[in-house]
Parts: structure tokens; C-alpha cells; sequence
């Protein structure tokens, strides 16, 4: 049994690289190994505004461009350094770290539910900055 994938009409998934988006209601059964991204997992480059985004997004172009993942990789250490340097709070360095972990590992996916924190992190530390 693969793994079943309902959509709603006008949906994005990410397959092995490849950007589907249902047409009406569908539902698509992956029945073999493959790298998937689901629309709200898909990050643009315009949204990568942000160290922490900007590091899920060269996570995220390492798990889904498997051909050229070792380019996204020096990518990724660049911006995993600056960010490791730039925060002081221990539970962002620890996510920073878990992320090198998973990148180690070659586990891009495992990587970007680490950079999810450190976005909502760098959320939570900006938005009150902003509002004053």
C-alpha cells in the first residue's frame, strides 16, 4: 500500500521535483519511494525573506533537487554558521544544531520541521520588535 495524497481542486504537491496541481478533487497514491512536498510545505523564493526562511528554503531545494543537493548543502552550512552565530537563545542554537544533525544525515526533510521552529521562533522575537 503507498501513500495516499488527497487533493482539492487547485492544490500543489511536489513529487521527485516534479509540481502537480489537482484538477478538482483527486486523490494520487504514491506506490514507490519519492521525495514529496505538499502545497503548504512549498516555500517561494520570494517568501524566504528571512535567515530562518531562508534557510528552509535551501533545505527545501536540497530534498527536492536530489541531483543537486550537494550544491544546496554548501548553501545550507553558510546560512546554518550565520544564523548559529547570530542568535543567542539556547533553543535556537539547539535547533540549529538538530538541523546540522538531520543535513549530516543527508535527512533535508527531517531538517525542514527543525527550520519550521526557527521560523516561528524568529517570528515570536520580530513580532514584538515590530509593533513597538
Amino acid at each position: 500500500m503507498g501513500l495516499k495524497i488527497s487533493l482539492r481542486d487547485g492544490d500543489r504537491v511536489i513529487i521527485n521535483g516534479a509540481v502537480i496541481r489537482a484538477k478538482g478533487r483527486s486523490e494520487v497514491v504514491v506506490e514507490s519511494q519519492a521525495r514529496i512536498l505538499r502545497g503548504q510545505d512549498v516555500m517561494t523564493p520570494e517568501q524566504a525573506d528571512t535567515p530562518a526562511r531562508r534557510l528552509y528554503f535551501a533545505c527545501m531545494m536540497a530534498y527536492i533537487d536530489e541531483a543537486n543537493s550537494s550544491v544546496h548543502q554548501e548553501s545550507i552550512l553558510l546560512l546554518l554558521s550565520a544564523l548559529l552565530n547570530a542568535v543567542e537563545q539556547v533553543e535556537a542554537k539547539a535547533a540549529c544544531v538538530r538541523v546540522a544533525r538531520k543535513i549530516a544525515m543527508l535527512d533535508y526533510y527531517g531538517a525542514l520541521s527543525e527550520c519550521r521552529w526557527l521560523i516561528d521562533f524568529e517570528e515570536d522575537i520580530l513580532s514584538p520588535a515590530l509593533l513597538q
